[in-house]
């Protein structure tokens, strides 16, 4: 089997290499690669590496900058499967003026029957060592030292410790685990013994041969004199490995790590009852990381539901009172419509109104009616918290982040994976979360404050603006690579002006709720209020009509019916409007038709004819207002 080394020539870890385990080697911007490039110009999986025997091909994942392949001074372009040989050069993400981070590959022949010594640790316990009483207790005291650690990150950090005082002849250590949902085997944590015998982290070479021994044998692997016991493999020469020990680390049946300590000094550094105690440290270390992978994925998922439980409260307070969308006007139901074409599928949704329009029962329409609609619809609105406050709540931070950051919090994107996340006026978030934003649309990544890694979550996200989302990409308020990404469907929600059919039914269906709510039995509005209520401009729409409605509910007493002593006095100023349409001839849309006349000739009188200034009075847009003048015969 070939082994692969990938050397970095430039760039933020020129002069690092990595030499990833398994036969399908990702490569790119994502922290989940096995070779993470931070570079701005290279896709979050940029290359694949798949290795077959002895040989090795590359292909490009449909790279947003491309690849090329640097074989004997020629450049190619990668754009479809190519064979490698030792030697070439990828370079990815190059064009215009952009510097292309370039690696070197290197194959090399991996002769795992060279190792050793492999040796199941129940036939170790006859071991017979004179040190035996000393480690005995030192090992009693690392033991001890895992067994208080919490976290995963503790745990593992104390597995290393503890290797390198049990084996004092050890210069590295590195631990390696699975993947909790996967076959992959990842190093987690690598350390070096210093020459004045402290231990500090470093990047640490793994070696494949050992590994690769360890989980296909699935026992114990020692390697005294590595360079002559094993010439051939080139994954001990070119690590500079000259002895080394490798043990399986277990749950119950299931291999979940490997533990691997090595010397890169001397030769013959290590014995059978250092296979022996390392194999009594891996027992120990195997149910520790069970344990705090256990632990962490109970607080993930307590904080998950915590989490769930105060949104699903707020939903069930919030649709008690029957939140439907009510309407029979074209304009309801054109917008209905629109909104039934785009709820099964994956793009963002832009909806665009008015304050007070209803935006965010239409966004919970759009998760409601989805395939999403049993997970989590969760709502934001981006101008109710100042810019940290607002990013912590939205991407989550871990501990230590920032002053306050007790304990590690799991942010709105976590608590709606699955489902889908409103943000309401999306225009007033700053422009540094608007590129975090972008990242989560472009990537589907998000990356906590104080985090170093990056992590995947499936959330629609749907937004919404009462202002003009171009104007505010002109006035360079907004980013314009954003306003396209949240642009692929917007919903332009109507006014109340401009569904006055259905004033009637929503003020009835208002006046049904806080009748019940408040003890009331009202049936209704007499006619001459109704009217009135329609004839009203409503520049608060919806939420302004349910704001009268409930004051109409609260200060009745024993009627029937609402007349229109009980409305406020701004809807009253209408009265004598309505009174000399009364007088007129015709139908009741007729007579309305000739209330808003005059009231829009009124408002364009008021205004000196300036239609952008008497639209917005109205609460209208001016295409809006230029409708209603031809409706009207005002045009």
């Amino acid at each position: 089997m070939a082994v692969l080394r990938i050397h970095i020539l430039n760039g933020e870890l020129a002069g690092e290499a990595f030499e990833p385990l398994g036969d399908r080697v990702t490569i790119g911007r994502a922290a989940s690669c096995d070779v993470a490039l931070p570079a701005p110009h290279v896709s979050a999986e940029h290359l694949v590496i798949e290795l077959h025997g002895e040989s090795a091909r590359v292909t490009d994942q449909h790279s947003t900058n491309g690849s090329e392949l640097v074989r004997g001074g020629a450049r190619s372009p990668i754009t479809g499967p190519v064979e490698l040989q030792s030697g070439d050069v990828l370079a990815l993400g190059g064009g215009d003026e952009r510097q292309p981070i370039e690696l070197r590959v290197e194959l090399h022949r991996d002769d795992d029957a060279q190792v050793v010594t492999t040796r199941p640790l129940s036939e170790l316990g006859a071991v017979s060592d004179p040190r035996r009483d000393q480690t005995l207790r030192t090992l009693i005291a690392t033991q001890a030292n895992i067994g208080v650690a919490q976290s995963l990150d503790q745990v593992i950090s104390a597995i290393a410790d503890a290797a390198l005082e049990l084996v004092r002849g050890a210069t590295h250590v590195t631990v390696v685990l699975r993947e909790l949902d996967g076959d992959r085997f990842i190093p987690a944590l690598s350390r070096v013994r210093s020459e004045t015998g402290y231990v500090t982290q470093a990047r640490v070479p793994l070696t494949r041969s050992v590994y690769r021994k360890v989980v296909s044998e699935r026992c114990a692997v020692l390697a005294a004199d590595a360079p002559q016991e094993t010439f051939s493999s080139e994954s001990l020469l070119g690590t500079g490995i000259r002895s080394t020990i490798g043990v399986p680390l277990w749950r119950g049946e299931e291999l979940i790590g490997v533990l691997q300590v090595d010397n890169r000094d001397r030769p013959a550094m290590f014995n059978d009852t250092d296979v022996e105690v390392l194999g009594a440290l891996a027992a120990n270390a195997s149910l520790a990381v069970d344990n705090a992978r256990l632990i962490r994925r109970l607080k993930d998922a307590e904080q998950r539901l915590t989490k769930e439980n105060v949104y699903l409260r707020r939903r069930d307070e919030r649709s008690s009172g029957g939140r439907q969308i009510i309407g029979q006007s074209r304009a309801m139901v054109q917008l209905l419509e629109q909104l039934d074409k785009v709820v099964n599928t994956r793009v963002t949704v832009l909806i665009e109104g008015k304050t007070g329009t209803g935006k965010e029962l239409i966004a919970s329409a759009v998760h409601h009616r989805s395939e999403r609609r049993e997970k989590l619809f969760v709502a934001q609105n981006c101008a109710a918290l100042p810019e940290h406050l607002l990013e912590s709540e939205l991407f989550g931070h871990k501990r230590g982040a920032f002053t306050g950051a007790t304990e590690e919090k799991k942010g709105l994107f976590d608590v709606a994976d699955g489902g889908t996340l409103f943000l309401d006026e999306v225009t007033e978030m700053p422009l540094t979360l608007q590129a975090k934003l972008l990242r989560v649309l472009q990537e589907g990544e998000i990356r906590p404050v104080g985090a170093t890694q990056t992590r995947h979550v499936d959330v629609r996200i749907v937004a919404a603006t009462n202002r003009d989302l171009e104007g505010e990409v002109r006035e360079g308020r907004f980013r314009e690579d954003l306003y396209y990404r949240l642009k692929v469907f917007p919903l332009s929600v109507p006014t109340l002006a401009e569904r006055r059919e259905d004033i009637p039914l929503l003020a009835n269906h208002f006046l049904t709720r806080y009748s019940r709510e408040y003890g009331r039995r009202l049936a209704g509005f007499d006619q001459p209020a109704t009217e009135l209520l329609v004839a009203y401009p409503w520049p608060g729409n919806v939420r302004e009509l349910e704001n009268e409605v409930q004051r109409c509910v609260i200060q009745a007493g024993e009627e029937e019916l609402v007349g229109i002593s009980l409305l406020s006095e701004r809807v009253r100023q209408v009265e004598g409007l309505v009174q000399r349409a009364a007088a007129t001839t015709g139908s009741l849309k007729d007579r309305i038709e000739q209330v808003e006349k005059f009231l829009v000739a009124e408002c364009l009188r008021e205004h000196d004819n300036n239609k952008t200034s008497a639209a917005k009075s109205l609460g209208i847009t001016r295409e809006g207002l230029h409708k209603k003048l031809k409706q009207l015969g005002l045009s």
